[in-house]
């Protein structure tokens, strides 16, 4: 007999926490405040894993999704909780990692920033398979908690024009010879073009070539291909064809971009999150200003039409060099860019970079814990904006930056990046308050 659970509150990844027998049970499909027929899935030490079953106490949260292949696909996991609430969730998970895991509160909590929750996702990789029992092959995103790939025909997250292939992609991929050595196609939508990378296991036959033209012209997409790593990412069909770009309306920025390249998926979010970023860093010219993990110049080119000298840093030599393109192609001489390992950072390698007014942090889930360590006593920059994929990182850096750095948390808030997704970006402003460093104390 299933057990019936009172769901007490959600976790992180967007499911519902209860308690059997005093041990803790997430409750994937459950929301706070429901009562629910569960059916635990996996037992573990400390915790049990489980579905809901019945719904029998209804959130009034709870809302219809829109999706059909919802609970099956891997690719949202919130689309059965009202949309405010899905971003009240997220600021919670913000406000509650900086409390218990940096011990720091912020002075302000910003508002939420918003944009649409359907449509948003420029950015996405589909795996493809050829499956026998299926009788063709499947292109989409992979099942929850699985391997297999989700039989679906349309996603509502995806744009309207890159959902509408998907079905499509599944015919062509049913006449292709080498279907079964095509794991995944990855989508780019520009403002101008959407580009899907074929990742390829063996070429082209001449026929399958042909077919292939034949789709990208009916469905007016350009098409790339990969054969092993990165630097075999080509144009395909049409070999000579107009860049992909995003624009930042609000600086009078263009920035185009190769579609392996990392860019954010939610266009209208990007441009609201360099909007407050900028606001909160109040970049002035004759100001120095660093961008660590700047990527192709997202907030390195904004801050430059300021008029300060903005120095752009990143790991990876090809965003480095793309990032300089763009700053040519849109005529800002003051913006200047280097390839360090910013994971490697020390104070010494700090020192050397030279005096900074301001600073812009915007790095992987990883953080920048070494980054932060690296501040010196004197003459740190007096501003830090910090744009977090991982609000545990944000926090873990914000202990440093408040107990021994000298800083004040003076805000942080959302940004909803991946509406329907448990995927939490923020923002964080830290003032220099003090000059003295603490020890960083333990419990």
């Amino acid at each position: 007999m299933n057990p019936v659970v009172d769901i007490l509150s959600l976790d992180h990844e967007g499911h519902g926490i209860a308690r059997i027998d005093g041990k803790v049970t997430f409750v994937d499909g459950a929301l706070a405040g429901e009562r629910a027929e569960i059916s635990v899935y996996r037992k573990h030490a400390k915790y049990n894993s489980a579905n809901a079953v019945t719904i029998l106490k209804a959130s009034a949260q709870r809302t219809e999704p829109r999706c059909r292949y919802f609970g099956r696909c891997g690719g949202c996991s919130m689309q059965h909780l009202e949309a405010s609430a899905q971003v009240a969730a997220k600021q919670r998970v913000l406000e509650d990692n900086l409390a218990r895991i940096g011990k720091v509160k912020p002075d302000v909590m910003l508002s939420a920033l918003h944009g649409p929750a359907w449509g948003y996702r420029t950015r996405a990789r589909l795996s493809a398979r050829w499956v026998d029992k299926k009788g063709g092959a499947l292109v989409g995103f992979r099942e929850k908690r699985s391997s297999y790939i989700a039989d679906m025909a349309s996603c509502e997250v995806l744009t309207p024009d890159v959902s509408a292939l998907i079905q499509p992609l599944r015919e062509l991929m049913d006449v292709l010879s080498n279907a079964d050595r095509i794991p995944q196609i990855e989508v780019a939508v520009g403002e101008h073009v959407t580009v899907l990378v074929f990742r390829l296991l063996e070429p082209w036959s001449d026929d399958d070539a042909a077919l292939v033209r034949e789709f990208a012209d009916r469905h007016h997409v350009h098409i790339w291909e990969q054969s092993k790593g990165p630097d075999t990412v080509r144009p395909f069909w049409p070999d000579i064809a107009p860049e992909l770009s995003y624009s930042l309306p609000e600086f009078g920025l263009v920035m185009p971009f190769r579609p392996t390249d990392f860019t954010q998926v939610n266009v209208a979010i990007n441009r609201a999150l360099v909007s407050r970023a900028l606001r909160l860093l109040g970049p002035q010219a004759g100001e120095r200003i660093a961008d660590l993990f700047c990527g192709l110049g997202n907030f390195t080119l904004p801050i430059a039409r300021s008029g300060a000298e903005v120095v752009g840093i990143e790991g990876s030599t090809e965003l480095v060099a793309r990032a300089r393109a763009n700053a040519l192609h849109n005529h800002l001489a003051n913006a200047r860019f280097a390839v360090d390992n910013l994971f490697e950072m020390t104070p010494e390698k700090f020192a050397a970079l030279g005096h900074f007014d301001k600073l812009l942090i915007d790095p992987l889930r990883s953080g920048a814990i070494e980054v932060v360590k690296s501040l010196p006593e004197s003459g740190a920059p007096h501003r830090i904006v910090y744009v977090s994929c991982d609000p545990a990182t944000l926090a873990r850096d914000a202990e440093v930056l408040v107990h021994v750095k000298g800083y004040r948390l003076e805000a942080a808030g959302v940004a909803n990046m991946f509406p329907h997704t448990a995927h939490v970006e923020s923002i964080a402003l830290f003032k220099r308050i003090s000059i003295k460093i603490q020890p960083l104390s333990r419990p």
